[in-house]
C-alpha cells in the first residue's frame, strides 16, 4: 500500500504503451489504469493461462505484481516479457533487477543490472551500479549497528509509519474495517491510529480524533515542536470535494491541521499543492524551520523527489527546493526524516541496496547534506523497507517493512511496524583537505577537490574557499579514499586516506605549477598505465589525464591521437582488444572533461610494439608496456 503512498503517477512509470492494448486486455487495463492491481493481476493471468498472452501482457502483469510487492511472481513475469519482447525498456530490467534482489537472486539480479546499465548507461542509477558492482558484499557483511523487533500492535492489514512524539506513537493503519475496500490492494482505505507509551509498550490504538480521517487514504504525520500543528498526507480531498487529475488519478496532498480542545482539526491544504502531481511524506526539522517532504512536481530528477521548504513564525510556507542530485535518483526517493542533528534519513530504490525500497541516511552538511550512505542490516532487508524515525537522545525509532513476505493466500506483501534499537553508533569520517601551492605554500583557491572510493568511483566534488580548503563529511569508515586536487595552472595532486582513520583527518595537496610539456611532436605526460587485463582509468592515470585536458584547454587549436599498448600476456587477438579498450577509455576520459570528441582520436597497437623488448619480462616490465602515449596531430 506505501507503493501508492510513494508517488500516485509511478504506476504509470514504466509501463508498456497503450497502443499495445487490445480487446482481450481491455477490462484487465481498466483495473491496471485505476492501480486496481489484485483485480488487473488475476485478469492478466487469465489471459496467460488461457495461452494468449504477448509481451505486452507479461510486462502489465508483471507491474501489477510489482506493486503488490509480490516479488517472485514479479520476477518471473518481468522474465517472460523481456524473452518475448524485442525493444524491453531499460525500466523493466531495473525493475526485474530489484525483484531478483528482493527473492536473493543476487547473481542474477547482478546480470538483469548490466542489462539496464547497457540499455540506460547515463542513468546514474546505472552509473553507480557499474562504479561499485561489490556494493552488495560490503553492505551484507558490514556489522550491524542496530536491532530491530516487530511490535505487537501490528495486525494482519497494512501498518507502517510509526513516529513518536511527547509519548505518543502515531501510525497509518488499513485495520478499519468500516472503510471501503482499496482496489490497489484489497485492503481498508488508511487512516491515522494514535497510541500511547505505557512503560516498555503502548496502549490498544485508537482513531486519531479530529477531521484528519475521512473515507479517503491518509498518510504519514509529523507535527510541530511546540506539539500543536500536524502535516499530513491524504488523497486530494478537502471539504466534501475529491479532486482527479486529466488521467483520472486521484493525487497525494500534504495537508496542515492544528489541534483544538484535543481534537486535530481546521484541515488546510499546503501552498504548493496540486491536482497535476503528488505531495507526501511531511517531515520537520528539529526546530521546525524546514518542512521536507517527497513530490513527482514537474522539475525533478526521477520517479519522486525529496524536497524542502522553509516554515515562517507565523506557519506560512515558502517555495519548495529540490534537495539535489546528491540526494534523489532517477528512482524512487520518498519518506525523508531529519533527525535532532540534522541528519536526513530517507528511502529509495535508485540508490544502492539490497531489495526494494532501503533506508539511507546523509549527514548534516551546511545548508545541505554528505555522502549518502546505506544504513545497513537489519534496518534493510530484502523487502522494501521506508519510514524510518529515529531520536539520537533516546537511540531508538521505527521502520516499517514488508519483509515477511506474502501470508498464506495473500495477494499483496503487508507493511509491519518495527522498533529500531541502536547498539552501537555509526562511526564516520570528516576529510578536511588544505590545497596548497608546492613552491610558494600559499593556499589555492578555486581548486577542484574529487574524491574517489577504493573502486575508483567517485564520491563527490567540491571547490576550495578562500583559504585553500574543502571539506567531504559523513564518509564510512573502513573504506580507502584518494583525494585529488585540479586547478589551473598547476599539476594535478593526489592523497590517500587509510581505512584505518576515524574522526576528523586532515589531508594537504601540495600543487606544483605547471611547467611547457608540448615538446616538439608528442605530449611528454607521465605514463597512462594500467591494471593487468583492465582498461580502467586509475586515479594516478587521470592526474596525467588532466594535465593533458589542461594544455589542450590552453592550446584550442590542438588536434591529439591517443596510442595504447599492452604487455604480450595472453593471445595476440585478445591483446589487440584490450589496447582498444584502453585506446577508448582514455579518450572517452579526455572528452568528459570537456574536450569535443572532434580534438582527440585513437589507435590500437595490441602487443605489436612493445616498450621494452623482453622475453621473461619483470612485473615492472609488464607494467611499462601496459601503456598509452599522446602524439600532437596538429597544434
Amino acid at each position: 500500500m506505501k507503493r501508492y503512498y510513494i508517488i500516485a503517477l509511478l504506476a504509470f512509470l514504466g509501463s508498456s504503451s497503450v497502443f499495445a492494448q487490445s480487446n482481450a486486455t481491455k477490462k484487465a487495463d481498466k483495473y491496471f489504469d485505476r492501480m486496481e492491481y489484485v483485480k488487473s493481476a488475476e485478469e492478466y493471468k487469465e489471459i496467460v493461462e488461457d495461452g494468449d498472452a504477448t509481451p505486452y501482457v507479461y510486462h502489465r502483469l508483471a507491474d501489477s505484481y510489482y506493486n503488490l510487492y509480490n516479488s517472485k511472481e514479479a520476477a518471473r513475469y518481468y522474465s517472460m516479457y523481456i524473452d518475448g519482447a524485442s525493444d524491453a525498456s531499460g525500466e523493466a530490467y531495473y525493475r526485474y533487477a530489484q525483484m531478483l534482489k528482493a527473492n536473493g537472486n543476487y547473481e542474477e539480479s547482478d546480470a538483469a543490472m548490466q542489462a539496464f546499465a547497457s540499455r540506460s548507461p547515463q542513468d546514474q542509477r546505472a552509473k553507480a551500479f557499474k562504479s561499485n558492482q561489490n556494493y552488495l558484499s560490503d553492505i551484507l557483511n558490514e556489522q550491524a549497528k542496530f536491532s530491530v523487533e516487530r511490535l505487537s500492535l501490528n495486525t494482519d492489514f497494512i501498518d507502517f509509519g510509526g513516529y513518536e512524539k511527547d509519548g505518543k506513537l502515531y501510525f497509518v493503519s488499513a485495520r478499519n474495517k468500516s472503510r471501503r475496500n482499496y482496489g490497489w490492494n484489497d485492503q481498508p482505505t488508511l487512516d491515522v491510529y494514535v497510541s500511547t507509551r505505557e512503560g516498555e509498550g503502548f496502549s490498544s490504538p485508537e482513531l486519531l480524533e479530529g477531521e484528519v480521517n475521512t473515507k479517503f487514504n491518509e498518510g504519514t504525520v509529523a507535527i510541530t515542536p511546540d506539539g500543536n500543528t500536524m502535516y499530513f498526507t491524504r488523497n486530494d480531498y478537502l471539504d466534501g470535494d475529491y479532486e482527479e487529475d486529466e488521467q483520472g488519478v486521484g493525487q497525494l496532498k500534504l495537508f496542515r491541521a492544528t489541534l483544538v480542545n484535543g481534537e486535530w482539526d481546521d484541515i488546510q491544504s499546503v501552498p504548493f499543492n496540486s491536482s497535476a502531481y503528488s505531495t507526501g511524506h511531511p517531515a520537520l526539522s528539529a526546530d521546525g524551520k524546514t518542512l521536507y517532504f517527497s513530490s513527482d512536481m514537474p522539475g525533478g530528477m526521477g520517479q519522486s523527489d525529496l524536497y524542502k521548504v522553509s516554515v515562517s513564525e507565523d506557519g506560512s510556507l515558502g517555495e519548495p527546493q529540490n534537495l539535489g542530485a546528491g540526494i534523489n535518483t532517477e528512482g524512487r526517493d520518498s519518506f525523508p526524516y531529519i533527525d535532532e542533528e540534522g541528519t536526513l534519513y530517507f528511502s529509495s530504490d535508485g540508490q544502492l541496496g539490497i531489495g526494494g525500497l532501503d533506508v539511507f541516511y546523509a549527514k548534516a552538511e551546511g545548508s545541505s547534506f554528505g555522502e549518502v550512505n546505506n544504513i545497513g542490516q537489519p534496518i534493510n532487508s530484502n523487502g522494501d523497507d521506508f519510514a524510518f524515525t529515529f531520536s539520537t537522545s533516546a537511540k531508538k525509532g521505527y521502520v516499517s517493512s514488508n519483509r515477511g513476505g506474502l501470508a498464506e493466500d495473500a495477494q499483496t506483501a503487508n507493511d509491519n511496524i518495527y522498533r529500531v534499537v541502536q547498539l552501537q553508533p555509526i562511526e564516520e569520517l570528516d576529510i578536511m583537505v588544505k590545497v596548497i601551492n608546492a613552491e610558494t605554500g600559499a593556499p589555492i583557491t578555486q581548486a577542484e577537490v574529487l574524491n574517489y572510493n577504493e573502486n575508483k568511483s567517485q564520491l563527490g566534488k567540491k571547490q576550495t574557499d578562500a583559504s585553500g580548503q574543502a571539506a567531504f563529511q559523513g564518509l564510512r569508515v573502513d573504506k580507502a579514499y584518494s583525494l585529488q586536487a585540479n586547478a589551473t595552472g598547476y599539476k594535478s595532486g593526489l592523497v590517500q586516506v587509510s581505512p584505518e582513520e576515524r574522526g576528523e583527518v586532515g589531508v594537504t595537496i601540495e600543487l606544483t605549477p605547471i611547467k611547457p610539456i608540448v615538446e616538439e611532436e608528442e605530449i611528454v605526460l607521465n605514463p597512462i598505465l594500467f591494471d593487468y587485463d583492465k582498461a580502467d582509468i586509475r586515479p594516478k592515470a587521470a592526474l596525467e589525464l588532466d594535465r593533458l585536458v589542461g594544455v589542450m584547454k590552453k592550446h584550442p587549436e590542438m588536434v591529439i591521437k591517443v596510442e595504447a599498448h599492452t604487455d604480450k600476456r595472453g593471445s595476440a587477438s585478445y591483446n589487440q582488444q584490450l589496447s582498444e579498450r584502453r585506446a577508448k577509455s582514455t579518450v572517452d576520459y579526455v572528452i568528459s572533461q570537456g574536450i569535443d570528441k572532434s580534438r582527440i582520436s585513437w589507435e590500437a597497437f595490441g602487443e605489436s610494439k612493445p616498450k621494452i623488448e623482453c622475453d621473461n619480462c619483470s612485473e615492472e616490465q609488464y607494467q611499462e608496456n601496459r601503456r598509452s602515449v599522446f602524439k600532437i596531430i596538429k597544434k
